[in-house]
């Protein structure tokens, strides 16, 4: 009987320790960053490079969003189209130059950091030299840019005004233990001439532990395993 207890204990015991990972995974929201899109006829698709290393064509329209998100897979897309043709309809042609239409959404109240309030949505038309590349397309329109020490671009026009690839919380607060320079998770590199895609200063991944879905299944192998004790004893008793 004391076996029993004892294993009855444990199971009590490894229930508290998972029911406290689901809630720290529940919390884990992501990081606050702008993120870099590339627009086609089709709709927007997350870049693969960062905005110094593409060299965009005549005639192509690039995006920037402020969000919070944890990967490129949840990633907040622009909320307009990409129409080259309506926003550089008052930019003509010219010999030696290129026109790269931009789309730069500072997001909704509810990505901004606390104490800030993102600008509205606008558009632009850049005329740059043939090889610019998009960060410099960007800069001829949107200054003041902001970057950190990793080439993460951490503000546009002024915004956010402070803080850079913040991690935050489930309540879309600043997670107690991020760094003001923390990189948002699995994007590639920031947008600087280290390369990857626009949202990112170089982190690979978003903690670099085990996540919580490889704990919570490793805890209920071990919970079956003290299950088929406890039964085995039973009746063996």
């Amino acid at each position: 009987m004391r076996r029993v207890g004892r294993a009855a204990a444990l199971l009590a015991v490894l229930g508290a320790v998972l029911a406290v990972l689901g809630a720290g995974t529940a919390q884990a929201a992501g990081y606050r960053y702008w993120s870099f899109w590339e627009g086609s006829g089709t709709g927007w698709t997350y870049a693969t490079q960062g905005p110094s290393l593409v060299r965009p064509d005549d005639g192509a329209v690039q995006g920037f969003r402020f969000s919070v998100s944890e990967d490129s897979q949840d990633s907040a897309k622009p909320r307009r189209s990409p129409g080259f043709a309506k926003i550089c309809a008052d930019t003509p042609a010219e010999d030696g130059t290129k026109r790269v239409a931009l789309v730069i959404d500072p997001g909704t109240a509810a990505d901004a950091p606390t104490g800030q309030t993102p600008p509205a949505l606008r558009t632009a038309c850049a005329r740059v030299a043939p090889d610019a590349s998009t960060a410099e397309a960007l800069a001829s329109v949107a200054k003041p840019l902001r970057y950190n020490s990793d080439a993460l671009l951490c503000a546009i026009s002024g915004y956010p005004g402070s803080g850079c690839g913040e991690q935050v919380s489930g309540n879309g607060h600043e997670a107690p233990a991020a760094s003001a320079s923390a990189s948002p998770a699995d994007s590639a590199a920031g947008p600087g001439d280290s390369g990857g895609s626009g949202g990112s200063g170089g982190s690979g991944g978003s903690g670099g532990g085990p996540s919580a879905g490889v704990l919570v299944g490793v805890g209920a192998v071990v919970l079956l395993g003290i299950a088929a004790v406890v039964q085995a004893r039973r009746r063996r008793g």
